[in-house]
């Protein structure tokens, strides 16, 4: 059992400071509240990581632009209605296929983007500053090594 801290809230078990989800939730739900701090408070990461993935493959379709923006299907789709309906992207209708939707970047969208990586990118250099510059590279490894295992292992 683990001791109450001096303010006498409890303090977190060991057993969970060791366990490699739990601190992943806990650096995600910090990340989360600094994005709507520092970022954009109407502009979600995956919104964002949409309009990024689509300025660097514009026309591509929606289902395709998924994996990238690290979202499921369903929830792609939700997305980009969204940034549709605020004016950010166009989706137009595959000539070829019915079903499918091409997405581009709308000037607006263009525009937001733009002003919205700055804030990302400082963000970045806030989460990053403990970290000598020589370890950053090393760490963006790590984390991008662990996601794809992560994402391996839950494709079984």
């Amino acid at each position: 059992m683990a001791p109450p801290t001096a303010e006498g809230t409890p303090s977190t078990p060991p057993e969970l400071m060791a366990a490699p989800g739990y601190l992943v939730r806990r650096m995600y739900q910090a990340y989360l509240a600094l994005w709507t701090q520092t970022v954009d408070a109407t502009l979600t990461g995956p919104q964002f990581a949409v309009l990024t993935a689509v300025r660097n493959h514009p026309g591509v379709d929606q289902g395709s632009l998924a994996s990238v923006a690290a979202l499921d299907r369903s929830t792609m789709a939700d997305v980009a209605r969204r940034l549709e309906d605020r004016g950010l992207i166009r989706r137009d209708t595959s000539p070829s296929d019915t079903r499918r939707k091409l997405l581009h970047l709308t000037d607006e969208g263009t525009r937001v983007l733009a002003e919205t990586n700055d804030r990302a990118r400082e963000l970045d250099r806030l989460l990053l500053r403990g970290f000598p510059p020589e370890d950053r590279e090393r760490l963006m490894a790590d984390l991008t090594r662990l996601s794809r295992d992560w994402e391996h292992l839950s494709e079984r």
